[in-house]
């Protein structure tokens, strides 16, 4: 491989990786441009505690399950 430094290719390196540059900050003002920011409104969540209502306790036939467990484990 030859030394780019003595055979004179490295103004085509130098010139590729400005090529690079310049296209990356053509698409970052492109972008910058074209995007519209809309103003956000803040959240505001509610911070006031709910009380927790608590269940009445009863034990009737309609609050038995629907279904059967297996009497042995398989």
């Amino acid at each position: 491989m030859q030394n780019p430094f003595e055979s004179g290719h490295i103004k085509n390196y130098i010139l590729l990786y400005a090529s690079i540059v310049i296209i990356m900050i053509l698409f970052f003002i492109a972008t910058s441009l074209f995007n519209d920011i809309k103003e956000v409104e803040p959240k505001i969540f509610n911070t006031k505690v709910k009380e927790k209502k608590e269940l009445p306790t009863t034990t009737s036939q309609e609050d038995k399950p629907h279904f059967k467990l297996l009497d042995k484990v398989y």
